[in-house]
């Protein structure tokens, strides 16, 4: 006989299950007891916010769910943010709430949600076990279900009394993946349709992707001549260096790529739903008049015909799809199409003199050219973002770790998952101020765990994206986008990490070389000129654009 909660460990030790994240709470005291001592690491965090945003990130470093566990009430609704981000990632996460005892339910207890109401919208499934003999089965259900077709968060509600209760229910094995395949038909139906394009564009997405994959990309692209360009956040998917690569289509993209995009002929879209991210809020190309055939493959059928119309559409693997690709013969190329959109990505990487001393687009391209090939780099939400996917070049996969979701506060806690999956390998957080106020706090469960990634915070002394658009709408009518600052690196220092204000740009390279060789969390602050607001437009340009085009 076991308590539930050692049946529920036993279901994730089945599943290789190694490493879970999680703010403690009475309501699942059995789990934490049977996390004691069964080899599985619980890495507690300081906010169930930031625990949620480390399970998300640690699904997308690794392909598996990651694992999150916090309490009810209060707990679940502070983990909700990690769960929206994978919602719309597409990336596989179980999420265990504790619950309320069964013979409560109902009354409005203390701390009490209906859970498949809350996370209905939220999360593939939404389901609370109310018998401990079943635990198995609902784990089992879990992670099939965080895993197939589209990829997504899985929540599980935990009745106290029912973790608390013994059982002799035995372990459940977990099941085979299904087998990922393309038949010769279908390989043959994207080949005719990419054959009769004049301007053709690759469309790699979804949120599972190796470094087998971005090699098949490559080769696809290079044997076929054709360009690839990558969704919001997805740069890693390809080697940025390689010829065929055309940039990213999302926030901030180049508007040479956007404007290529209307002209496209034919887009075969391996795993990517062409969101409104990826079409400037649907302007550049809209399902109302698609104005071009859409190959698209996907590995959930519902998602297919969702927006476009496909012509074929495939449920089917994309990797597999693209493996396929890889070794098949082209029927023409694409050269002097690629070639064109290749220039235009070389000249949008030309770097763009912004105000002030530090300049954001120089410590980006010096990352880009002195970084470690496999360095991860994460990020949340904010305008100092557009400098990293303007300038820095991915190298290799899962090495770019944000959420397509634009979730602030996201970027910190992914370092600190990163850093703990992937010890030996450099870890770069890029993070604004208001960015990283939101889940700095964090920064204790770097240090009480050994991770020791490298936040770079581009303060402006402003939520910047906002300020923007609040320029662009209401032009010198600043309200409630000013923020007020810490010394992030007497902070840094007081959590035990090493932590330095860079002022002059020139000293970059240096402050990084002692944030490298610390050895543990540290931070550099640079201090940006307030002026320098976004990759092509400082402030007061922004400003003066907006006015001329008021009304008088």
């Amino acid at each position: 006989m076991r308590h539930g909660g050692q049946v529920l460990v036993n279901a994730l030790k089945a599943q290789g299950v190694g490493r879970v994240f999680s703010v403690p709470g009475e309501s699942f005291l059995a789990v934490l007891d049977g996390l004691h001592d069964s080899g599985i690491q619980n890495i507690v965090c300081r906010h169930e916010g930031g625990a949620a945003m480390m399970a998300e990130a640690a699904g997308k470093l690794t392909g598996r769910p990651g694992i999150c566990f916090v309490t009810r009430g209060p707990g679940a609704t502070n983990a909700s943010a990690g769960v929206h981000v994978a919602k719309q990632d597409s990336t596989p996460m179980i999420l265990f709430i504790g619950q309320i005892a069964r013979s409560d339910r109902d009354r409005e207890a203390f701390q009490e949600v209906d859970y498949r109401q809350m996370f209905g919208g939220l999360a593939k499934w939404v389901a609370e076990i109310d018998q401990t003999e079943r635990i198995p089965e609902y784990i089992a259900r879990a992670f099939d279900l965080a895993m197939s077709g589209r990829p997504g968060p899985v929540v599980l509600a935990l009745p106290e009394d029912m973790l608390s209760a013994s059982t002799d229910a035995p372990d459940l094995t977990p099941a085979p993946r299904p087998v990922a395949g393309l038949s010769a038909a279908q390989v043959t139906a994207i080949t005719d349709a990419l054959a009769a394009a004049e301007r053709p564009l690759v469309v790699p997405g979804g949120t599972i992707w190796t470094q087998t994959d971005a090699d098949n990309l490559a080769r696809f692209a290079e044997h076929w001549g054709l360009p690839v360009a990558v969704p919001f956040r997805r740069q890693d998917y390809m080697d940025n260096r390689l010829p065929n690569y055309a940039g990213d289509l999302g926030v901030g993209m180049n508007g040479r790529l956007g404007a290529a995009l209307r002209e496209v002929d034919c887009i075969l879209a391996l795993g990517s739903r062409l969101g409104d991210t990826l079409t400037a809020g649907y302007e550049l190309m809209n399902p109302r008049a698609q104005g071009r055939r859409i190959v698209h493959v996907y590995p959930d059928p519902d998602e297919i015909g969702h927006l476009w119309r496909a012509d074929p559409g495939i449920a089917a693997c994309p990797r597999a799809a693209l493996a396929a690709l890889a070794n098949t013969p082209a029927p023409r190329r694409w050269d002097d199409w690629t070639a064109a959109l290749r220039a235009h990505y070389e000249d949008w990487q030309t770097p763009r003199d912004t105000p002030g001393a530090v300049k954001m687009e120089q410590v980006i391209c010096w990352l880009s050219a002195h970084l470690p090939e496999d360095a991860i780099i994460t990020n949340g939400a904010g305008n100092y973002a557009s400098f990293l996917h303007r300038y820095f070049r991915f190298k290799r996969a899962r090495t770019q770790i944000a959420p397509t979701s634009g979730s602030m506060g996201y970027g910190f806690p992914a370092a600190v998952a990163a850093s703990l999956q992937h010890p030996g390998r450099v870890v770069v957080c890029m993070a604004g101020d208001g960015c990283f106020q939101m889940t700095l706090n964090e920064m204790s469960t770097a240090r009480q765990y050994g991770a020791t990634p490298i936040v770079i915070v581009a303060n402006n002394g402003r939520y910047g994206t906002i300020r923007m658009h609040q320029e662009k709408h209401y032009p010198a009518r600043v309200s409630g986008t000013d923020l007020f600052n810490p010394d992030y690196a007497a902070l840094a220092r007081a959590y035990g990490g090493h932590g330095e204000v860079v002022t002059d740009g020139n000293d970059f390279p240096a402050a990084f070389g002692r944030a490298q060789q610390a050895g543990t969390l540290a931070v550099i602050e640079l201090q940006l000129d307030p002026e320098a607001l976004t990759t092509a437009a400082t402030l007061t340009q922004i400003r003066a654009a907006a006015q001329k085009d008021q009304p008088r």
